[in-house]
């Protein structure tokens, strides 16, 4: 698996909000904590959730920042834009990989 391109699509498919394609990259069974949320979303109909309303339902954008690969795990540090109060804010995802798709992310706000 090239975690660098799986990233590439992943970003892409954020940003054109293909909420199909988007599922696609994570296992069935997998989850989601987004700390920054105070949730965690399970499988596919939570991270669906995840995507309409924190993707979608703000016009994000992502934009990758750096990328540190290591083994079946990869930490993202990305800039968020879209039609929320700060209107521009650093976060991170952390993933892990299982059988070429997510099986476990993290994700913050950082400031």
């Amino acid at each position: 698996m090239d975690i660098k391109e799986f990233i590439d699509d992943w970003l892409e498919a954020s940003n054109e909000y293909d909420t199909n394609r988007y599922l696609e990259m994570y296992h069935q069974d997998a989850f989601l904590d987004d700390t920054s949320v105070g949730r965690k979303f399970k499988g596919h109909e939570g991270i669906r959730n995840y995507f309409e309303s924190y993707f979608i339902g703000y016009n994000t954008q992502i934009r990758l920042k750096d990328l540190i690969i290591k083994g079946n795990t990869a930490h993202l540090e990305v800039e968020f834009t879209g039609d929320f109060p700060e209107g521009e804010i650093g976060g991170i995802f952390d993933f892990t990989f299982r059988e070429g798709r997510i099986a476990e992310a993290k994700a913050d706000l950082v400031s």
